[in-house]
């Protein structure tokens, strides 16, 4: 091959590998950031991370069976993002049920609202809470889950705790998580957070890159 053909097919090669390179050197630099410093996903990020990819991974229809709801149940999510995976559980419970949405971000609440009036879904509450002092009575809970939200949490226990808290007795705590995000933990260490905390482990779906985790009261 001539130095000119060479040199061509290293550029190509370039621009090739490159991309997918800065990807997985920006991932690993938040992922360093984000292991010392949590904090919520902003809201102008919402629409970034709920995106046609991840929905092929963590389908939300998939998603909401998985968390095991069903129809006529009252569940609480913690952390709704976009609002996509919320819309999939309100549809999964039914106009019977009702999805009860939480969240630290006020902007989060207002997305989430704005959409489902969008939609005409009308079986969701959204609220402005602080998961680790849910307002709600014990036992007022059918099932609750997060989708990629424990790991960005300070205190992941003592948010269990409280979950715990407000589900029914054989109540369902389910979690969802998927590798591309920059707070993904292992299953070992999502089981160690809700250990001690009154669940069992009730049913692991899922591998590595996608999995969820159900646990019940």
């Amino acid at each position: 091959m001539s130095r000119r053909g060479s040199r061509a097919l290293r550029a190509l090669f370039g621009v090739i590998l490159l991309p997918p390179l800065l990807v997985v050197l920006l991932h690993t630099l938040v992922r360093i950031v984000r292991r010392f410093y949590k904090f919520p996903i902003p809201e102008f990020l919402a629409g970034a991370i709920d995106n046609p990819l991840r929905h092929r991974l963590q389908s939300p229809d998939e998603t909401a069976i998985r968390h095991a709801l069903e129809p006529g149940m009252v569940a609480l999510e913690v952390g709704p993002g976009a609002g996509t995976y919320t819309m999939a559980a309100a549809r999964r419970v039914g106009d019977v049920g009702k999805l009860v949405t939480v969240d630290i971000e006020p902007k989060m609440i207002e997305r989430v609202e704005l959409r489902a009036e969008a939609e005409g879904v009308q079986n969701i509450e959204a609220r402005v809470e602080n998961v680790y002092d849910l307002p709600f009575e014990g036992g007022t809970f059918d099932a609750a889950y997060m989708i990629a939200v424990i790991g960005e949490i300070p205190e992941p226990k003592r948010a269990v705790r409280d979950l715990y808290r407000v589900l029914a007795p054989g109540g369902t705590l389910a979690f969802s998580e998927v590798l591309v995000d920059p707070d993904y933990p292992l299953t070992k260490t999502v089981m160690d957070w809700v250990a001690g905390s009154g669940f069992r482990l009730k049913e692991k779906v899922g591998n590595f890159f996608y999995y969820t985790l159900v646990f019940v009261k």
